[in-house]
């Protein structure tokens, strides 16, 4: 069998000048079936088309025809920042597109490119909401104007569509260097000593450099960087955290201030640490998510436990009921750790985006790829309030997933990872590829020296523990395959299966590598224990002090109302678990024992504590927490009180 690499260059999000392992993009890592293949399937069928409706019927499209004939003035629709959700659409639209070559998206893509270009001005400018006559002028308000966010996201749809459809005709990549070039005229070393009130035109110039070959972007993104910190932006309510201009990137100890815009700043750094060599600030870097990750961060992966301000609280502030965790700041905590992955090659990265991917980016869309949710309470005390298929929530923190929101960031952000998801699979480097998340998969690429490796992934993950890995070809000499054996999988096992030896081994958590010259035929077969198991908090997270989480695999697992009938309540606050029985797992589902806690109504909440529970435990049912509310509206919580 002749087997040849798609592409020299990954059809990836990320593509760093340098580090310990290179991605492996689209053309390399196809996503086959399974969890993630049923989820890409409805964001390419179902939500790409609905995120296009809503941007057309809410205006936020139109705005840019708008502009040629000058009715932005009266007739613009949106907040100031919603050019970026039309950005967000088109780099979805670009992944999509390299995964499927599907016809119809890609006229929609140049459709939607042409109605962008008209509004791009002769020097570059390029926005709806600022810069006309009876418009706020250019650059005016940083703070909040997100004029720069926005060509952030516009950089990256343009990176996008090059990796996946290079030297393609639809003038992208020329409107976002336009663009580009204009913020280096304007916000360069001569030029405003200023940043953005949201962090991601970092992201985006850093990544536009690789993709072009124009280091101006990259130094141009390394001022921003080194910008934060000097306080140039108007100190606000909250603090100049809330921006990240407190203090330098590379003298903070840990994520703090709003939760999308530190990590969408950290992901920058690593971008220009990276690939300008700054190895201190990596190292900085690197400090501050060990800490974000032991005292800032959910169980689920969500980040963010303050509504006011969408922002991390202090160490240990980690309240179940009051959790933000808003979806866009999980996948900006992905974009953050993969960068550190290819950096350094170190699995404790990979864990946390495994537990993100599961936990908040697949519990933001409904089934059917329609609705969302925005923030991602780990506790509901009253039954969420079912929200207008055709409406727009004003609300963030709706209490069931909505269609759309005044607010809509996450929506296509979902999307555009989920269509780019493929290139988060694998990795390679000089010795051989890396398996770092489990989907059914095939996987066919090359090493740095040239030689051919194929094999397909065929797993249940997580529904089973089983991954497969099958080599379709012939190697000359010996490669590595390395795969990740999450924190929570101790006692995993290793099988290998070739011509003429079989060998099992239990292997430890973290990377496993299995040296060999494989050839077609040759299997190797990794088994993680999924059975259930009970997690305690850290005792300073006071807030959920008492009670347990049940997760198994990647998944955490919720209690939901709609199952507490053999209890003889409809509420999860009138339960305790019963850890006198572990949790078992049987037809499916897991199952836990609860018992009714004593409580009364009273005139005061405050008193002695009852003692003991008033009726024997019964056993229910958990669900996957990126499952709760499918089956109507319930009270729900991942934290459960121990039993007297």
């Amino acid at each position: 069998m002749t087997i040849h690499t798609i592409t020299p260059a990954p059809q990836a999000p990320v593509v760093p000048g340098r580090g310990r392992l290179r991605p492996l993009g689209l053309g390399d890592v196809r996503i086959t079936g399974g969890f993630w293949g049923d989820r890409q399937s409805v964001n390419g069928r179902h939500t790409l088309e609905h995120i296009g409706s809503r941007l057309e019927s809410e205006g936020w499209l139109p705005n840019f025809d708008l502009a040629p004939t000058g009715g932005l003035v009266e007739g613009r629709r949106g907040r100031e920042f919603s050019d970026s959700e039309v950005y967000k659409y088109l780099e979805a639209l670009a992944w999509e597109i390299g995964r499927t070559d599907d016809p119809t998206l890609e006229q929609r893509f140049h459709d939607v490119v042409a109605r962008v270009a008209a509004v791009q001005e002769e020097d570059g400018y390029l926005n709806t909401r600022f810069g006309r006559p009876g418009q706020p002028p250019r650059w005016s308000d940083l703070e909040w104007g997100h004029e720069l966010y926005c060509l952030g996201h516009l950089f990256q749809s343009a990176v996008a569509r090059e990796r996946t459809r290079p030297g393609s005709d639809d003038g992208l990549l020329g409107i976002a260097r336009a663009a580009a070039d204009l913020v280096c005229a304007e916000f360069g070393a001569d030029g405003r000593d200023a940043i953005c009130g949201h962090a991601e035109v970092e992201v985006g110039l850093a990544e536009l450099s690789r993709v072009t070959g124009d280091r101006r972007y990259l130094a141009q993104a390394r001022l921003f960087v080194e910008r934060h910190g000097r306080k140039t932006l108007r100190d606000i309510e909250w603090g100049r955290k809330y921006f990240q201009d407190d203090i330098a990137v590379r003298d903070a100890k840990v994520l703090r201030g709003h939760a999308v815009r530190a990590n969408y700043l950290a992901s920058g750094a690593v971008d220009v640490a990276v690939d300008v060599g700054d190895n201190e600030l990596l190292k900085a870097l690197r400090r501050q998510w060990d800490r974000t990750i032991a005292r800032r961060t959910y169980i689920t992966g969500g980040q963010g436990s303050h509504h006011q301000d969408e922002a991390f609280g202090d160490d240990w502030e980690l309240p179940p009921d009051r959790a933000y965790s808003e979806t866009c700041a999980g996948i900006g905590s992905i974009m953050f750790s993969w960068r550190l992955l290819l950096a350094g090659a170190d699995p404790r990265h990979a864990d946390l985006i495994e537990r993100t991917l599961y936990n908040v980016v697949a519990t933001s869309p409904a089934p059917d790829g329609r609705a969302f949710y925005y923030a991602n309470t780990l506790h509901q005390r009253v039954p969420g309030i079912p929200a207008d298929p055709d409406g727009t929530s004003p609300r963030a923190s709706s209490s069931l997933r909505a269609p759309w929101f005044d607010v809509s960031c996450c929506p296509p952000n979902v999307a555009r990872t989920l269509a780019s998801l493929d290139a988060y699979i694998a990795t390679a480097d000089a010795g051989g590829v890396q398996l770092h998340q489990y989907a059914p998969a095939s996987v066919r690429t090359s090493l740095d020296d040239g030689r051919i490796v194929a094999f397909d992934v065929d797993t249940a993950y997580p529904a089973d523990g089983r991954i497969t890995v099958t080599h379709m070809s012939d190697a000359d000499a010996a490669w590595t395959l390395s795969l990740r054996v999450p924190a929570w999988a101790a006692g995993a096992t290793l099988r290998i299966v070739t011509s003429d030896s079989v060998q099992q081994r239990s292997v430890d958590t973290g990377m496993v590598e299995i040296r060999h010259a494989f050839r077609s035929g040759d299997l190797v077969q990794l088994d993680l224990p999924m059975a259930p198991r009970v997690s305690s908090p850290d005792g300073r997270i006071d807030a959920v002090r008492g009670c347990v989480a049940v997760e198994r695999g990647p998944e955490v697992l919720a209690l939901e109302s709609v199952d507490l009938g053999p209890a003889g309540v409809d509420d999860v606050g009138r339960v305790a678990i019963d850890l006198d029985t572990a949790p078992v797992e049987r037809d499916g589902k897991v199952w836990v024992r609860v018992a009714r806690l004593p409580l009364a109504d009273g005139r005061w909440p405050y008193g002695e504590e009852p003692a003991g529970t008033d009726a024997e435990s019964v056993e229910v049912p958990l669900v996957p927490y990126h499952e709760w509310a499918e089956r109507g509206p319930s009270t729900m919580r991942v934290w459960i009180p121990e039993a007297p």
